[in-house]
């Protein structure tokens, strides 16, 4: 009788534990702008697997592709995301640049050189102060992680200054940045949410588009695409975002688990990028397209048309003092 009540105790405790450690898993969802392919959905998987083990399985995630909980509109998906209908959404600086003007200053034309020195200005005292701006939002941000250099992909020519792009019909995101620099090349800039692209490239209502290297590769640009120029014109960062009330909510280890986590992909994600890099520019020599770099003195043309964008971009960041602190930052000069 005694070994029974025994067995039941240790049956009843584990039952307990169970039922505490189940009540206390939380489910989230991480919603993600580009394809299963792209290179931010691979670092989601890798944030998720990893927050959901430091968290030591009380938290889960699902990581859903392709834009779909906000049906591909990114200034919709930011606000569901401070607004509680989305656990948490990574999504690019670019597009938070209605919601926060400031980030503007990260998508200036030829403001950062290379990935360290983008990663050293997120990682700084001045973008830890940028990215926490989104705070008011309703949105926390738990990861900064970089993205590779904006290249032009296009049907018609190669791309080598700013004079091939005169009546190029380009793509470029919803962003009065981008609109201006490329209307200032020659382009004839059209902004279109991403989900769009890449039937409207397929009708030729699109000649081009400027991204990633990835994402010509990921969403298979090359079916209508013909040329890639390495132009590395812009960059941006993601944002990994949780809705702030969710986040408040969660208990002081699964808190850590979750920054842990976006600290570590920071650093994972630059070694994945610069391996898969490779991986994306042969897939798409591999489907047809053909490749050419950018001359110094060539680009130092696409420089100067930056450099008398300056006015408007001052209007689009609205923090004077910001885009000098950047400038200094990254040793260019924006007067």
């Amino acid at each position: 009788m005694k070994k029974i009540c025994k067995i039941f105790l240790v049956l009843f405790c584990f039952s307990v534990m169970t039922f505490a450690a189940s009540a206390n898993q939380i489910k989230m969802t991480i919603s993600v702008p580009d394809p299963t392919t792209s290179y931010i959905y691979a670092a989601a998987e890798e944030f998720a697997r990893r927050a959901s083990e430091y968290s030591e399985g009380t938290l889960e995630f699902e990581v859903v592709a392709d834009g779909v909980l906000y049906n591909g509109d990114t200034s919709t998906g930011i606000m569901h995301l401070g607004g509680g209908k989305l656990d948490m959404v990574i999504l690019s600086t670019l597009v938070y640049g209605p919601f926060v003007s400031g980030f503007n200053v990260i998508s200036v034309p030829y403001m950062f050189d290379n990935q360290e020195q983008l990663l050293n200005f997120i990682n700084s005292e001045i973008g830890e102060e940028l990215f926490n701006r989104v705070n008011h939002l309703g949105i926390t941000v738990v990861g900064k992680w970089t993205r590779s250099f904006r290249e032009i992909t296009n049907s018609k020519h190669p791309i080598h200054t700013p004079n091939d792009l005169k009546g190029i019909i380009l793509r470029v995101p919803n962003n009065p940045l981008f609109v201006e620099f490329f209307t200032q090349c020659g382009a004839i800039t059209t902004p279109m949410d991403f989900g769009k692209v890449y039937q409207a490239l397929k009708d030729e209502m699109l000649d081009g588009q400027e991204n990633p290297v990835d994402i010509p590769a990921s969403a298979k640009f090359y079916e209508a695409q013909k040329y890639i120029s390495f132009t590395n014109h812009m960059t941006d960062a993601w944002v990994v975002g949780i809705n702030s009330r969710l986040f408040k909510h969660l208990d002081a280890e699964q808190q850590s688990a979750i920054i842990r986590a976006g600290e570590e992909v920071q650093k994972w994600n630059i070694a994945m990028m610069a391996e898969k890099d490779q991986i994306a520019l042969q897939t798409l020599l591999d489907n047809g397209m053909e490749v050419n770099e950018i001359t110094t003195d060539d680009q130092q043309e696409f420089i100067n048309i930056s450099k008398t964008c300056y006015p408007k971009f001052r209007e689009l960041i609205r923090d004077d003092e910001l885009l000098k602190k950047a400038a200094k930052f990254t040793g260019k000069s924006v007067e």
